[in-house]
This record gives structure tokens, C-alpha cells and sequence, in this order.
């Protein structure tokens, strides 16, 4: 395929994804669980309010959030899903209670009829649109009450739930404060309410009927089933499709360079500067890697480490945000700093003041990384007013866990980052040169790390949970997943043209290949992680059928091992890079 078609065809998948992506965001905003603005019972009195459902989801976020068990099944797992343990309660609850005692102990038949009982009792919609307000009947509030005592006594100091809390890694006094506690309640109501209640005319959960547990009628649903299968299909579709064009595509010989080219590299003053970065990779690196020993630890003894209490001062759920936290910290720092030393090695000179940029960069990410953490410990052990802990402390949710304040001086600082990138490319860019194609894809790629992650900023801190989610995901999966690939691409292709084993021409055609096929199935593979959160069907065709086209590039990772792993053998001096060349 020539040049200008492989551009129009990257428009085209970039341009209708993103279109799909937004109308049904726009979708999810409309069809979001509704939050009441006021819960009552059949005599009208207020039970609680939304503003206590939303700041109960603040309390839920203080202490950890995603990173301490999970709702609507993403988040961590040594805890349970509280969405999932409430739901099972308070059916157990009710069961009980209509049996006169114990439900187990009733015959066949009498379950039989109590579980039916009990579902047309739970998914029923009690939901006033018109006057935003949600009907609970008396044995609801009752399996309310009871549950709000449970998660009282675990997430408190009850010492009869000890061994629990051990088991779930939750140190005592999680939550501190009564009137916290019992807003967290509230908000574990509605998040469960939400999964087992059905739409408006409709027979599936506004969660399509997640979590699954038979007995309050949450089942797989036939669009479950069907888009399954569907998307099986589709990968075999997508296999076939790409095997075909590879067995069709001649493969270009490896061009074979006498010389390392690199060593007559100019090696400027702002590249030099990046040499600090690497340094502060490494001890990421490792500190990530000593978390993930302590965070594996406590899946063992959830309040100790061998018997020492450190449960009290640095509970799992730090040393679990920590861990992952730290995981897109280094990440992203080597590729920013990689960004950083291979721009000016393109134009082999630096703009007036780019290694000052690099510098304060350097300062500012340090800055990022220590104050979002010291921030995330303070909020973790309650030690900020819930307004405080979204702008400073922990967001609570999992990859974007930093306070809002950090994630704005993050976002400043990769747009400092891009600018660094934009000065000395575009005078390349502007010469004409063979490398055009390329450094324009390798600027575009700066422009999406720059802007994508920005998405995070579009959430509140009292913004609906489901569409939190949404925005979420276009952190985690379009930028850390979809255009750190990119870019990595096309660094790997700078690398393989400057060091002469690739022809600019192919190297770009090839860039621009192996960006359509990430993105045509990565920008709308994003739903696959909004199956059961609260979105519309459509979320979940999308997202299981794009989903299944993003597997289809690993299948052939065979093929680029093979041509990377000759490319490495090709002449005498490339065995100095065979390990980063492995590694691409």
C-alpha cells in the first residue's frame, strides 16, 4: 500500500473511532445509574440524601478506593467486591427473614418460591425520574440498617471481625469517623442498588446484570452471550486478514552498515541532562519492585509483615497504590526522557534554552512523583477533610490514583514536555527531508501523550461513578496503552533508520501499518473495560468486538521477534545492542 493511502487509511480509523468513542460517552452520560437526590421510605420520610451518596463515594475514595477491594468489579482483589458482598447480605438478609429464621433449612420448593420472591422484590425500579427520588420499602431499609452495622464494625475497630480484616487487608480504623462510615454505607447501597436494579422497561441491570449471583437473578444476559461469541469470530477474522498480508508483503533485507552510525551522533547538552532521568527510572524501578513484595505479603498476613505490625502506619492499600503508581511513573519517565534525547539527536543541535526545559522538567516530575505520594499516605490514613483529599490525597481510583492538584502539574508538565519535542522538530519537519513522514507521526504521538492524558481532568469530585469511569479508561487504556505503543513504534523506527538498517520509506510505511492496526482495534477496544459499569448495550458489542482485533497484532509478535532477532545478528558491531533491540 502506497504512502498517502496509509495516511487516509489512519485518518479514517482515528477520525470514525474517536466519533464512536464520543456519541456513546455522550451515551453513558445519559443512561448513568441515576443518583437520587433524595432516598425515602413508602411514608416519604428522607433516609438520606444524594449529596451523602455522593460524599459516601469521597469516604470510599479517601481510604483507598479501587486500590482496597473492588466496585463493579475493577479494583483490587484481596478485598471483596463491596458491591458483590452487599448484594449477597442483604439477600441473605431477606431470606432469612421471609423464612422465619434459616433460609437453608427450608425445603426445595419453599427456596424456590423465597428466591423468586426475593427477585422480583430487589430488581424491581423504584426510581422517580420526575421528582429524582428512590422508594425503599421497610425490609430494605431493615437489610440496610444491618448491613451498615457490618461494614461499621470491619472498616472500624470491632474485634470480633479481627481475622476478617486480616483476611481482607484492612487495618483497623480504616474509617475513623461514625458519620463518614455511614455515608460510605449509603454509597455502597446505591453502587449495589445500581446492580440489581433494572432499567426502565427493560429486564437487565443497570450493570447487565453484574455481579453474577443466581439467586437475586443477576444472569448472564443473551447480549453477553451473543457478542462473545461474536468476538471470537472477529479474532479469527482479524488473524486471517493479517496473516494474509503478511504472507503477501515482501520482507525487506536488513541493510548491513559497515560502521556504527551512532558513533558519530552528536551528543548535545540537553541529551546529556537526560542521563538523570534514567537514574531516577532504576530507583523506581526498584522501589515498585519492593512494594510489590510487601503488597504480595499482606495477600498472606493482611495486618503484618511477619508479625510486625506495620499494618498501623503503611496499610496495603499504600503500598498498592504505590505499586501501581509507581509503575506509570517510571513508564512514562523513561519514555518522556527517551522523547527528550532523541529529538534533538534528529536535528544534532538544541534550541536556545533546552536543556533548561530539561531540567526543570526533571524538577518537576520529581515534584509529582514525591507529592502525590506523601499526599495519597495522608489521605489513606484520614488525615484530610474530603475536599481536601481530592485535590492532595487519593482519588481513589486505580492508575490515576494522585489528587487533582498533582494530575494539573502533571498535565502542565508533559505539555512543558511537548513543547520540548515540538522546537527541534519542526525545523526538520519544515525541510522537507526524506524523514518527513515519520517525524510528523512521532510529533502527532507527542501531541496524544501531551493531550490524552488530560482526559483524567474530566471527572469531579462528585461526578457520577459511571462516567468517572468512562474517563478513566481513556487514561489508562488510549494513553498509557494505545499512544505510549505508538510512540514507542516510532522510536524503535528511528532507531533501526539512523543506525542504516532501514530504508526511511519502509520504516515509515511500516509505522504508519502498525498504528492502524493498534488503533483500529485499540481507540474502541476501550469499552471492553465498561462491559458492567453502568453503560448501555451498545458499550459492550463495541467493546467486545474491537477488543477481540487488539489480540490479533500479538499473534504475530512472532514475526517482528524473528526480524529483530536477525536485525541483532545482521553485522558485527550490532551485538552492542542486542539487548535493547531484544527488547523492542
Amino acid at each position: 500500500m502506497n504512502h498517502k493511502k496509509l495516511w487516509i487509511a489512519l485518518s479514517l480509523v482515528v477520525g470514525i473511532s474517536f466519533a464512536v468513542l464520543l456519541f456513546y460517552g455522550n451515551q453513558i452520560y445519559q443512561k448513568a445509574p441515576p443518583v437520587p437526590e433524595q432516598v425515602v421510605d413508602e411514608s416519604g420520610n428522607v433516609l438520606f440524601t444524594g449529596s451523602n451518596i455522593k460524599d459516601g463515594q469521597n469516604v470510599w475514595q479517601s481510604m483507598g478506593g479501587q486500590e482496597v477491594g473492588t466496585v463493579w468489579g475493577h479494583g483490587a482483589y484481596v478485598a471483596p467486591d463491596w458491591t458483590a458482598d452487599y448484594l449477597h447480605r442483604e439477600a441473605q438478609y431477606l431470606l432469612n427473614k421471609w423464612a422465619g429464621g434459616d433460609f437453608e433449612s427450608q425445603s426445595s420448593e419453599q427456596k424456590a418460591l423465597l428466591e423468586r420472591r426475593l427477585q422480583i422484590f430487589l430488581r424491581k425500579n423504584t426510581y422517580d425520574e420526575a421528582t429524582k427520588t428512590l422508594t425503599l420499602a421497610a425490609e430494605r431499609i431493615e437489610a440496610f440498617e444491618h448491613n451498615k452495622a457490618h461494614y461499621t464494625s470491619l472498616f472500624m475497630n470491632d474485634p470480633a471481625l479481627d481475622k476478617l480484616r486480616s483476611d481482607y487487608a484492612i487495618p483497623k480504623n480504616a474509617i475513623k469517623d461514625e458519620s463518614r462510615m455511614e455515608k460510605m454505607a449509603q454509597f455502597f447501597f446505591w453502587a449495589s442498588w445500581a446492580c440489581v436494579t433494572e432499567r426502565p422497561g427493560e429486564s437487565i441491570t443497570y450493570t447487565h446484570n453484574w455481579p453474577n449471583d443466581a439467586q437475586i437473578g443477576n444472569v448472564p444476559t443473551g447480549d453477553l452471550v451473543i457478542w462473545t461469541g461474536f468476538s471470537i469470530i472477529m479474532l479469527l477474522i482479524g488473524i486471517g486478514i493479517l496473516v494474509f498480508v503478511q504472507a503477501r508483503t515482501q520482507q525487506e533485507e536488513v541493510l548491513k552498515p559497515v560502521n556504527d552510525p551512532l558513533m558519530n551522533q552528536v551528543i548535545t547538552p540537553s541529551m546529556r541532562a537526560t542521563k538523570k532521568y534514567f537514574w531516577i527510572v532504576n530507583i523506581l524501578i526498584l522501589a515498585q519492585v519492593m512494594l510489590g513484595i510487601l503488597t504480595a505479603h499482606y495477600g498472606v498476613e493482611g495486618d503484618a509483615l511477619y508479625g510486625i505490625d506495620i499494618a498501623s502506619f503503611l496499610p496495603y492499600s499504600i503500598t498498592r497504590t504505590w505499586h501501581v503508581q509507581i509503575a506509570i511513573f517510571w513508564i512514562a519517565s523513561a519514555w518522556l526522557a527517551t522523547g527528550l534525547y532523541i529529538a534533538p539527536s534528529l536535528s544534532g543541535r538544541d534550541p536556545k534554552f533546552q536543556k533548561l526545559g530539561v531540567n526543570v522538567l526533571f524538577v518537576a516530575l520529581l515534584i509529582v512523583v514525591a507529592g502525590s505520594l506523601i499526599g495519597q499516605w495522608f489521605g489513606v490514613m484520614q488525615k484530610l477533610g474530603l475536599v481536601e483529599n481530592f485535590w492532595f490525597g487519593h482519588q481513589g481510583y486505580e492508575y490515576v490514583d494522585l489528587g487533582r492538584f498533582w494530575q494539573l502539574l502533571l498535565v502542565i508538565g508533559l505539555f512543558l514536555w511537548l513543547t520540548l519535542m515540538i522546537r527541534p522538530i519542526v525545523p526538520i519537519i519544515k525541510k522537507g527531508t526524506s524523514e518527513r513522514g515519520l517525524l510528523i507521526l512521532f510529533l502527532i504521538s507527542c501531541f496524544a501523550i501531551a493531550f490524552f492524558y488530560a482526559a483524567g481532568l474530566m471527572w469531579g469530585r462528585t461526578t457520577n461513578l459511571a462516567i468517572a469511569e468512562y474517563w478513566r479508561w481513556w487514561v489508562v487504556h488510549l494513553w498509557v496503552e494505545g499512544f505510549f505503543e505508538v510512540f514507542a513504534t516510532v522510536v524503535a523506527a528511528f532507531l533501526f533508520t539512523r543506525m542504516g538498517l532501514l530504508r526511511i520509506k519502509s520504516a515509515t510505511n511500516n509505522v504508519l501499518f502498525a498504528t492502524i492496526i493498534f488503533l483500529s482495534g485499540g481507540i474502541l477496544g476501550t469499552f471492553h473495560h465498561l462491559y458492567f459499569t453502568g453503560t448501555p448495550t451498545g458499550v459492550m458489542a463495541l467493546g467486545a468486538t474491537f477488543s477481540a482485533l487488539e489480540v490479533v497484532p500479538l499473534v504475530l509478535i512472532g514475526f517482528e521477534a524473528f526480524h529483530n532477532y536477525r536485525m541483532s545478528k545482521s553485522t558485527e558491531w550490532l551485538a552492542d545492542y542486542k539487548w535493547p533491540i531484544y527488547f523492542l
